[in-house]
């Protein structure tokens, strides 16, 4: 049975994409697998602060019916350049216990990340992983607004592990997933919680308009430079806060209408993903934009929810939606090229291998670290949230587009170049990365 401090997946627990059942024997290995990464590895795999996307790269190829051999293998090759997570002080567990202030102090420094994965089983094993979650993340209070938006940071990894824990019904996942959120900086938050402020009547603005909108707004749209370590941080809410929280401040969500929000998010993050093109260049996906797609795909988890409020279900999606507009005019806005989508000719010509089928069996033996086979997942997620709104103005993807978006995915990666579009910043963390990981998989 799963626990806090235990994985273990079984048949019945592949996710809310359908595609191909499970086998016994995928799960029990899986698990293991999962357990060990646990148990051995920390959340960041050097200094900077790259991310550990094991558990993401597994519980994806687990819930598309991936055989155990092919997860292992992927496993083998990204545990390769993972580093090990220590205790640093048995007494750290219990410092962080004593009170909200020493609770704090810890705050924001990846050194804690197996402090603070311990911190978060022991309450796990007192209290149930519902009510921690309800306590530390969605009590409203000064202490929750605090870790609630550190699962934001970090171009939204947190926020996709809990997602990966919640969906995959394993309370270990979730326990990392707090541990990392609060191992990240807070600088989020402020924007986040200016944005909330800022928002205080429901509007009819919808995300596709608000994207044309933060184009056309110059000072907003060039704010980030091309020397910007971190784009975001540094330029978008560096040179333009008081503009980006004016337009996110106009996306609302209110009661009764989370389902349809939901779908407007998921449709919207692929829609400025897939169509930030350059054409002639080679069909590539920016890196930084991919992960507001990869993230969409937990809504529809996080709102079937029993223990979780509407007013927490529709907070999490309007922070999601503040993030996605930001992350959109991090990249300095680019024009979106819907044409590139519709008219999109996949690489190959056979039937079987451009259905979703065949797309993801290739994005099931594409070596990665993961990121691909999660665009395609969330790809596949967004078709079905969207399709009961195909006649609304703001679904820009529908139709065949879908599996043409999923082509392009699969079709870029295996192009020549780099798998996806980055811009740049941490270029040494990332030669560092590239240098850890065999030489077969390298990005």
């Amino acid at each position: 049975m799963a626990a806090p401090d235990k994985i273990h997946l079984t048949v019945e627990d592949t996710g809310i994409v359908p595609f191909k059942p499970q086998s016994t024997a995928a799960a029990e290995r899986t698990s293991e697998l999962l357990q060990e990464n646990h148990d051995r590895h920390h959340i960041y795999f050097n200094d900077t602060g790259f991310h550990n996307h094991i558990a993401h790269h597994l519980l994806t190829l687990y819930g598309l019916g991936a055989p155990a051999s092919a997860i292992e293998r992927h496993y083998m090759q990204n545990a390769s350049y993972q580093r090990p997570a220590v205790l640093l002080e048995d007494s750290v567990v219990q410092d962080m216990a004593a009170s909200p202030d020493h609770f704090k102090t810890y705050l924001g420094q990846g050194k804690y990340y197996r402090d603070f994965l311990v911190f978060w089983q022991k309450e796990m094993e007192k209290k149930g992983w519902e009510n921690v979650l309800n306590e530390y993340l969605f009590a409203g209070d000064e202490r929750a607004d605090d870790l609630l938006t550190r699962m934001y940071s970090g171009f939204l990894h947190p926020l996709i592990h809990l997602g990966f824990g919640i969906e995959f019904h394993q309370p270990a996942i979730i326990a990392e997933a707090l541990a990392q959120a609060a191992t990240h900086d807070s600088w989020t938050g402020d924007y986040l919680l200016r944005v909330e402020k800022a928002s205080t009547s429901p509007s009819t603005k919808t995300l596709p308009q608000l994207l044309d909108e933060i184009r056309a707004d110059k000072k907003l749209s060039t704010a980030a430079w091309w020397s910007d370590p971190n784009k975001l941080r540094d330029g978008t809410l560096g040179r333009a806060a008081d503009e980006m929280i004016r337009y996110a401040s106009q996306w609302t969500v209110s009661p009764g209408e989370l389902e349809k929000k939901t779908a407007e998010m998921t449709n919207a993050a692929i829609y400025f993903t897939a169509t930030a093109q350059n054409p002639p260049k080679q069909v590539k996906f920016d890196f930084y934009y991919m992960h507001c797609v990869n993230a969409s795909v937990f809504f529809p988890t996080f709102n079937a929810q029993s223990w979780l409020s509407e007013a927490s279900k529709i907070r999490l999606l309007k922070f999601k939606g503040y993030v996605d507009l930001a992350m959109y005019a991090s990249r300095r806005s680019p024009e979106l090229l819907l044409d590139e989508v519709a008219g999109y000719a996949p690489v190959k010509s056979e039937a079987s291998e451009t259905d979703w089928k065949g797309i993801f069996r290739r994005l099931c033996e594409f070596d990665d670290d993961g990121h691909a086979i999660k665009l395609g997942r969330a790809v596949a997620n967004g078709q079905r949230v969207s399709k009961p709104y195909e006649e609304e103005e703001w679904t820009r993807i529908k139709g065949p587009m879908w599996e043409k978006i999923g082509n392009m995915v699969i079709d870029s990666v295996e192009d020549t170049g780099n798998h996806w579009a980055r811009s740049v910043g941490f270029e040494e963390a990332w030669k560092d990365y590239e240098d850890r990981r065999p030489r077969e998989i390298r990005l």
